[in-house]
């Protein structure tokens, strides 16, 4: 985070159902060129929030894998390329211009998760969102991204 970033913005999440509704409510501010970087242990819930995200953007259910093994999974939700990516097995940041998620960079939204693995290849502009175990349920903590999109994740700007 820049020193003239906005501060982190929290949101609690006590079960799988308010993950997945942040979920939902992030699909609907979501635009091409928009990147979405999961954050968290393995369970913390990134698989979830996509999972409900993606549904909640094509507007029906749909079989949404994790892309663990395929390394990717795109959607097509009217027009709109979604790109879920899940980068836990590459072993060298440069892959990522192997699976051309550079250039969905710039025209997709992009679902990534564990995007430690991009190295020097991380969008400008993403949206971190960093899944944590809080009590029972879990926090979501948000930086960067547009300061809109976060005022209506946290029920300011909705």
């Amino acid at each position: 985070m820049r020193p003239d970033d906005p501060p982190e913005t929290t949101i609690p999440l006590p079960d799988a159902d308010a993950t997945a509704a942040l979920g939902e409510r992030l699909a609907a501010w979501l635009r091409p060129g928009d990147s979405v970087l999961l954050e968290g242990p393995i369970g913390a819930g990134k698989s979830h929030l996509a999972r409900a995200l993606i549904r909640a953007r094509l507007g029906r259910m749909e079989d949404v894998p994790s892309p663990t093994f395929t390394l990717v999974q795109t959607y097509d939700a009217d027009g709109i390329e979604i790109w879920h990516a899940d980068l836990y097995r590459l072993t060298h940041p440069d892959e990522v211009l192997e699976l051309g998620l550079d250039e969905a960079f710039l025209t997709a939204i992009c679902l990534i998760e564990w995007p430690d693995r991009l190295g020097a290849h991380v969008p400008a502009g993403a949206l971190r969102l960093r899944l944590a175990a809080q009590g029972e349920g879990r926090v979501a903590h948000l930086s960067g991204g547009r300061v809109d999109l976060r005022a209506a994740l946290a029920g300011d700007g909705a």
